[in-house]
C-alpha cells in the first residue's frame, strides 16, 4: 500500500542536500506511486512551503515523466500513420474508379453552388438598393420635401432697407479768413475709422432699442401673429431676447477704405422696413451731432468763463477812467497840467517885466507915485496869481475815496492827477490787452472746437424695398439638400466600417 503524501514529506525533510532528499523520497515512495503524475503533483504542493527547492525537482520529474508520456503517444501516432499509409495503399486502387464519379458530383455541386451564390449575390445587391433608396427617401427625400414646403409655402417673407451713411467734419479753411487759419494752424481734418465705429456701436446700442421701441414699437410688428412661428419673435419675449432678435434683423458695416457705414434693416412689410432705417439713421445722426458739441461745449465753457472775468476787468478800467475824469472835470490831465505851468511861466515872465518897470519909476519917482503905486499893484496881483497857479501844481490835499478807490478831493494837485490819471490808464491799457489775448484764446478755442464737430451725412437715402430679400429659397434648399446628403453618406461610411469589423 502506498505511503500518504504527508508521511513521505515528515521523513524526507530532515536530509540535508535536495538530491539527497530526492532520492530518498523515491526510495521512500513506491514505484507506481513514484511513476503517478498526480501523486508527484501532490507530493510538490505539500513540500511548497517547508522545502521549495525539493518541491522544485519533484516537478522537474513531473516534467520527465510529461515528455516520456508524450513520446510514447507520439510513436503509437506513428505506427498508426504508417498503418494507416499501408492501408491506403493497399485501398488506393479501389478508390480510383470512386474518385471519378466523385469529381464529377463534385463539378456538378460546384455549378450549382455557384449559380446559388450568384442569385444570393443578385438579391442581396437588390436588397441594398431598396435599403438606400429607402433611407434616401425618409433621411434626405422627405426632409428636403419638408423643408422646401416651409421654405415657399410657409415662411414669412422679410424686406430689407438699406441706406449709407459716413461722418465727416467741416471744413474749417473755407470759414475763416487767412489770418485766422494761420493763427489756428489747421486744415481740413479726416475723421477717423473710430468715429465710423461709434456710430455703429451706438446702432447696435440699448438705447437706440429702447428709442425704437418708444418710436416705431418694433415689438409690435416683430411678434405679429401673422408671421410664421419660425420667422417672429416669442410673444413672451425678455429682454435679452429682443435685443438678439433686433441684431438679427438689423446689420450694420463700415467700409475699410472709405469708411462708408451701410446699414440694413430687415421687417415683414416694405413701409416698415424702411421706416426702421430711416429712424436707425436720424437717430444715429442725432447722437454723433450731440457727442461733437458736447465735446465743443465742455471745451468752449472754461475760455468762456475767463473771457467775461477779464471783459469784466476792463469794463471796470473803463468805468473808474471814465469816473475820474467826470470827478475832475478833465479830458487830458497831462494837457491840463501843461497848461498850468505855461501859465505859471507867463506870470513869472510879466513879474519880471513888472519889477523891472517898477524899478525904473523908482528911480525918477517917489514910491507914492501914482504910476509906482499901480505897478506895485498889478505886481502884487500877479504874484497873488502865481502863487495860486503854483498852489495848483503842489497842493498835496487828499480828500476821502469813493467805493471804486477814487480819490473825493476838492482841491487834488495836478500832480496827485497826473499820478492817478497815469495809474487808470496804464489799468486800462493792461486790461485791454488781457481783452485782447483773451479774445483771440476765445476765437482759437472755437476754431478748434468747430474743427472737432462731427456730422452724419447720408450718402444713401433709406431705400424701399420692392422684392423681399429673405428668404433666399432656392439658396435655403440647395444648402439643406447638401448638407443632408454629405450626413448622409457620413452615416453610410459609419455603418459599412462597422459591420466589417464585425
Amino acid at each position: 500500500m502506498s505511503e500518504s503524501p504527508t508521511n513521505t514529506v515528515e521523513k524526507a525533510v530532515d536530509k540535508k542536500t535536495t538530491e539527497q532528499k530526492f532520492i530518498e523520497l523515491r526510495e521512500l515512495t513506491s514505484p507506481k506511486d513514484w511513476n503517478a503524475i498526480p501523486h508527484l503533483k501532490e507530493l510538490a504542493a505539500s513540500f511548497l512551503e517547508k522545502d521549495k527547492a525539493l518541491s522544485d525537482r519533484i516537478l522537474v520529474r513531473v516534467n520527465n515523466l510529461n515528455k516520456a508520456k508524450e513520446n510514447r503517444r507520439e510513436g503509437e501516432r506513428e505506427r498508426e500513420r504508417e498503418l494507416k499509409r499501408e492501408r491506403g495503399q493497399e485501398i488506393e486502387g479501389r478508390r480510383g474508379a470512386e474518385k471519378l464519379s466523385v469529381a464529377a458530383e463534385s463539378f456538378s455541386k460546384i455549378q450549382s453552388n455557384r449559380s446559388k451564390i450568384s442569385e444570393l449575390k443578385a438579391k442581396a445587391k437588390e436588397k441594398g438598393k431598396q435599403q438606400l433608396k429607402t433611407s434616401l427617401f425618409w433621411f434626405v427625400a422627405l426632409p428636403v420635401l419638408l423643408f422646401s414646403f416651409y421654405q415657399i409655402v410657409i415662411a414669412s417673407e422679410r424686406y430689407e432697407s438699406r441706406a449709407k451713411l459716413i461722418v465727416q467734419q467741416p471744413d474749417g479753411m473755407a470759414t475763416m479768413d487767412a489770418s485766422m487759419a494761420l493763427l489756428s494752424g489747421f486744415g481740413v481734418s479726416v475723421p477717423g475709422a473710430s468715429d465710423a465705429e461709434l456710430a455703429k456701436a451706438y446702432i447696435y446700442s440699448k438705447d437706440m432699442l429702447d428709442y425704437l421701441l418708444t418710436e416705431l414699437n418694433i415689438d409690435q410688428h416683430y411678434t405679429n401673429g401673422n408671421v410664421d412661428y419660425f420667422s417672429r419673435l416669442e410673444s413672451q419675449y425678455s429682454q435679452e431676447d429682443l435685443y438678439d432678435f433686433y441684431r438679427k434683423m438689423v446689420n450694420v458695416e463700415i467700409d475699410e477704405k472709405s469708411l462708408v457705414i451701410l446699414i440694413s434693416a430687415q421687417a415683414f412689410a416694405p413701409e416698415f422696413s424702411q421706416k426702421l432705417t430711416e429712424t436707425i439713421s436720424q437717430r444715429a445722426e442725432w447722437y454723433i451731432n450731440k457727442v461733437g458739441n458736447d465735446l465743443a461745449e465742455s471745451q468752449l465753457a472754461f475760455i468762456r468763463g475767463e473771457h467775461i472775468r477779464v471783459e469784466e476787468k476792463l469794463l471796470t478800467a473803463k468805468h473808474n477812467l471814465l469816473f475820474f475824469q467826470d470827478k475832475h472835470s478833465l479830458l487830458d490831465p497831462e494837457a491840463e497840467g501843461l497848461a498850468i505851468q505855461q501859465i505859471a511861466y507867463t506870470l513869472e515872465a510879466q513879474i519880471a517885466e513888472r519889477q523891472s518897470a517898477l524899478n525904473a519909476l523908482t528911480t525918477i519917482m517917489s514910491e507914492k507915485a501914482p504910476q509906482v503905486v499901480a505897478l506895485n499893484n498889478e505886481i502884487q496881483a500877479i504874484e497873488k496869481q502865481l502863487l495860486k497857479e503854483r498852489s495848483r501844481l503842489s497842493n498835496n490835499q487828499i480828500g476821502l475815496t469813493d467805493p471804486n478807490g477814487i480819490p473825493q478831493v476838492r482841491d487834488l494837485s495836478v500832480g496827485a492827477i497826473l499820478a492817478k490819471y497815469a495809474e487808470l490808464k496804464i489799468g486800462l491799457e493792461l486790461a485791454l490787452q488781457a481783452f485782447t489775448s483773451s479774445q483771440i484764446s476765445l476765437e482759437k478755442a472755437r476754431i478748434e472746437a468747430y474743427r472737432k464737430l462731427k456730422y452724419l451725412v447720408v450718402v444713401e437715402t433709406p431705400t424701399l424695398p420692392e422684392d423681399n430679400a429673405f428668404p433666399k429659397v432656392t439658396y435655403n434648399i440647395t444648402l439643406f439638400t447638401l448638407l443632408l446628403l454629405m450626413l448622409f453618406g457620413i452615416g453610410r461610411l459609419v455603418l459599412a466600417t462597422i459591420k466589417e469589423l464585425k
